[in-house]
């Protein structure tokens, strides 16, 4: 399917929420890279992402029921593959990656400055997907920072970007 289905818009989804990791409570604020994600409604204004049932950041939608969609600058590349390749549940993946978190406006989770605009969700539905869970938000809030070059993952590690 990679070949037909890709390239595809490379975002990070940021999440927070409290869970416990070694027997302690913990206020955890997370991002994971995704490229399984689209609009699927503009009246309520909707957002769906494809996450596998066994990510750390699943774990802290289902509890927090809300997600921030960042569209990064093709230049965090880098910092994007990071996220991907690590799980945030034993580190610290915005003091590894050097990315800035800031408060949402609208919904109780952190969101990455650097990003080019954000959409900030809350959980309204979600539906299994063989491997995956589909997990539809509705845009309760939208930040336009910036227009700028987005990454589009090709295969694996190698991405592409639009033209100007």
């Amino acid at each position: 399917m990679k070949n037909i289905a890709y390239p595809r818009q490379v975002i990070l989804v940021t999440s927070s929420e409290k869970t416990e990791i070694m027997g302690k409570e913990v206020e955890k604020d997370n991002m994971m890279t995704l490229s399984w994600h689209m609009p699927v409604s503009f009246n309520p204004m909707m957002y769906a992402i494809a996450i596998d049932k066994n990510r750390f950041s699943y774990e802290l939608i289902e509890k927090s029921k809300c997600f921030c969609v960042n569209f990064m600058p093709f230049d965090l590349k880098d910092e994007i593959l990071f996220c991907g390749r690590n799980s945030g549940k034993h580190m610290d993946k915005f003091e590894k990656t050097g990315l800035t978190k800031e408060e949402c406006e609208k919904i109780d989770c952190v969101r990455i400055k650097e990003a080019l605009s954000h959409l900030e969700c809350e959980l309204v539905n979600e539906f299994e997907a063989g491997d995956h869970i589909i997990l539809i938000g509705k845009v309760i809030g939208i930040n336009e920072n910036r227009d700028g070059k987005r990454p589009y993952q090709v295969k694996g590690d190698d991405f592409t970007t639009t033209i100007d």
